[in-house]
């Protein structure tokens, strides 16, 4: 299948530790590489085993079409080649913020657990933070408290309180999602735990992990790391997007042509009422 691609999503977890030279060993690491997996375009062309038509708006997470040049996740780009499993269709209503769907997928994937109940406490009010509240809303979840310390980034709660940790005296959470890639904050949360209570690790954390032993042995605390989304995931954050369940708006705050990539990228990881930056391949470049 090829795509043309209309918007692509810059993400300020993996694309900023790249940015900043700090990305560890990963697979499929090595420069020079095309960044991103939130991508959106239009099918140009299909091949006979395609369910997907010529037109149809399509969410492509990521390409290898590049030769010499690695994809990590090789999203961000004007035309991809993509085998025609990899491209999903969606419907068009979603438009830009079908982009979403990959961080709504990893939302999904870290609140759905054979093993875990929904969090009532959310750490970080950023944009996976929300899509993490709202899924929990959408999964038939009570309202979770979410904590953010930029007053700025405090707003726009659908349906849930958002407080700053210091006022917030709690210390009876049974899930506690952190998304805050604040590998200094283990301490904190776990002293924030019910007897049996459990941290999810729904973020990026490029350093080491370390906690004090005695307050999770006292709790009997549980940490589980949540990896990548899976298919399934991002089928299930796909039907409650297009189904109104899940809301994917007003989560896009910045979108600049992707010939402007270079100020792009300095804005969505400099400015701290970014949210999340899309580059327009739409325009002509």
């Amino acid at each position: 299948m090829v795509v043309d691609i209309c918007w692509s999503g810059i993400s300020t977890g993996t694309e900023r530790l790249l940015w900043t030279g700090r990305m560890p060993d990963f697979p499929g690491m090595g420069y020079p590489l095309v960044p991103g997996y939130e991508s959106v375009g239009r099918v140009r062309a299909v091949g006979p085993a395609a369910s997907a038509k010529v037109g149809d708006l399509v969410f492509v997470p990521g390409a290898r079409c590049f030769g010499d040049v690695r994809g990590l996740f090789g999203g961000a780009a004007q035309t991809v080649v993509v085998p025609a499993a990899r491209a999903i269709v969606v419907a068009e209503h979603l438009g830009i913020d079908a982009t979403l769907l990959a961080l709504a997928a990893t939302a999904h994937h870290a609140l759905v657990s054979r093993r875990s109940r929904l969090p009532d406490l959310i750490v970080g009010h950023g944009v996976l933070g929300r899509l993490l509240a709202r899924m929990t809303l959408a999964l038939g979840g009570a309202a979770p408290t979410v904590w953010e310390t930029n007053a700025d980034r405090a707003e726009g709660a659908l349906g849930y309180p958002v407080v700053d940790p210091a006022s917030d005296p709690r210390r009876d959470y049974q899930t506690i999602c952190d998304v805050s890639g604040d590998a200094h904050l283990l301490d904190t949360l776990i002293s924030r735990l019910a007897p049996g209570g459990e941290v999810v690790l729904a973020g990026f954390y490029s350093e080491r992990l370390a906690f004090a032993f005695p307050p999770a042995f006292m709790r009997e605390a549980r940490i589980r790391v949540a990896a990548q989304w899976q298919q399934q995931d991002l089928m299930a954050a796909k039907q409650l997007a297009e189904s109104g369940r899940l809301s994917l708006t007003h989560l896009i705050t910045h979108r600049q042509p992707a010939a402007s990539a270079d100020g792009a990228y300095r804005t969505a990881f400099g400015d701290p009422a970014c949210l999340k930056m899309i580059l327009d391949w739409s325009t002509p470049q």
